[in-house]
């Protein structure tokens, strides 16, 4: 692969309408989702709103509920649902074999 594209590991690695995250240079955290139906998002790992860490709170189809105030953001667009409003960055993600692969520009950006 690109040098634009950072390994994170295999798609088994991550729990099924679960998360795991991965620390970026400046330790910034991205989390990494897998829905039931076996998509692969990336997200940074902060609310909007509060800045409840995402990667703990729960999957259900394409959106995760903040743990914090339960805000659900959409895992393909980063945006919140409903009547609320914010944006958490999208890292582009790719599966390749069985590995999971970010853009590494777009995580440092979005970490910036």
């Amino acid at each position: 692969m690109s040098g634009d594209w950072l390994d994170i590991g295999r798609v088994d690695e991550i729990p099924v309408r679960g998360a795991r995250t991965v620390t970026i240079p400046g330790d910034e955290e991205i989390a990494v989702f897998r829905t039931g139906d076996g998509r692969v998002f990336a997200l940074l790992n902060r609310c909007p709103h509060k800045g409840g860490r995402l990667s703990q709170g729960i999957v259900h189809g394409h959106t995760v509920a903040c743990p914090l105030h339960n805000w659900n953001i959409a895992l393909a667009t980063g945006e919140a649902q409903g009547a609320d409003s914010g944006c958490t960055p999208v890292i582009p993600v790719k599966v390749s074999g069985n590995r999971v692969l970010i853009c590494r520009a777009s995580a440092l950006k979005a970490a910036a």
